[in-house]
């Protein structure tokens, strides 16, 4: 998800598209949180990890 967020945010300011670089941001930001949880050990939606 991380990984996602920043070839969309790249592509985005690249192509001067806007949806583009706001969907970066917020598929960075949930990739981000996700993570976060994940390494404190709060499982979320039953799962601990996300990759």
């Amino acid at each position: 998800m991380i990984i996602l967020g920043l070839v969309l945010l790249i592509v985005g300011f690249l192509l001067g598209i806007p949806i583009l670089t706001t969907l970066g941001v917020i598929a960075l930001i949930v990739g981000v949180v996700l993570m976060v949880l994940g390494r404190v050990g709060r499982p979320v939606a039953g799962r601990s990890h996300y990759y």
